[in-house]
């Protein structure tokens, strides 16, 4: 277990207010399942679960097309590392044609996929199905919130209005090294809407992002529209991207996985850029 840092009057900040809400929350569900990508909100939930509730809670990780393999590495690494009872399950949401076709409501389809898998396992455990949903991703466009309500999933973090900022500064406070990460939603997500999903398009995404990753960038996606690749990388990051050898690098080694056109966003990264617009 990790050392908590402690105020001027010995208590650690993440021990009081929110925290101590979500913590008595879990003991009233008395057995979990909790919704674990690996990311920093359901990382965050997933430890505090653990650490209320013991082997009483667990963390499950869906693994398809859509997840990347290192974000498959990061959730078993950060599993392992804080002992959390963790397994992987596998979903087929790559089999629905509403998912593949992409109209929009593709994170529905996915969502109603997994929750569907954790519903029955959580069945058997007698267990509350949780999701690291936080207080700022109800404004956003979230088609799997409808997967949510009608799965009977519980959002804790959001229903205690946790913001990501505090999700992040909790986990500073236990010393989770997830509390830096940046955020990483599943591949399928940077398929622009009306272009179709496919296993091809999901490797290819992985892939560029892997090369992007491998130039040093931290913060970034890879954003498909059909042939054409877009690359949004955080602005404070641009120096290094803004370089002819590294364009022509980065340009190089993404059309051999079958972009015609390889392109540079000027707006830099944005969360959800390919969201609808808000009106």
């Amino acid at each position: 277990m990790q050392t908590e840092s402690k105020s001027a009057h010995g208590v650690s900040p993440a021990r009081t207010g929110k925290e101590q809400e979500l913590r008595a929350l879990m003991r009233s569900f008395g057995s979990v399942l909790v919704a674990y990508s690996g990311g920093v909100d359901s990382s965050y939930l997933a430890w505090v679960a653990k650490d209320e509730l013991g082997d009483a809670a667990e963390a499950v990780t869906g693994l398809s097309p859509s997840v990347s393999g290192h974000q498959r590495q990061q959730a078993e690494s950060f599993a392992r590392r804080y002992s959390l009872k963790w397994r992987m399950v596998e979903t087929r949401e790559i089999e629905s044609e509403k998912y593949r076709a992409n109209a929009g409501d593709r994170c529905f389809f996915c969502k109603d996929e997994l929750y569907g898998v954790l519903a029955e396992i959580a069945g058997d455990a007698k267990a509350v199905v949780l999701d690291g949903t936080n207080a700022d991703d109800l404004g956003d466009h979230r088609p799997g919130r409808r997967a949510a309500e009608l799965k009977n999933v519980r959002s804790p973090l959001a229903e205690l209005g946790f913001s990501k900022a505090e999700i992040r500064e909790f986990s500073r406070q236990h010393g989770l090294e997830t509390a830096e990460l940046p955020a990483s939603p599943c591949l399928a997500s940077r398929i622009a809407p009306g272009t179709p999903v496919s296993i091809g398009r999901l490797t290819a995404v992985e892939k560029g992002e892997e090369i992007i990753r491998r130039h040093g960038f931290r913060e970034f996606r890879l954003r498909v529209h059909g042939d054409l690749a877009r690359i949004e990388v955080a602005k404070g990051e641009f120096e290094r991207l803004l370089v002819p050898a590294v364009i022509e690098q980065l340009a190089g080694e993404m059309k051999p996985l079958g972009f015609k056109f390889v392109t540079l966003d000027l707006e830099g990264f944005r969360s959800g850029s390919m969201n609808p617009a808000k009106g």
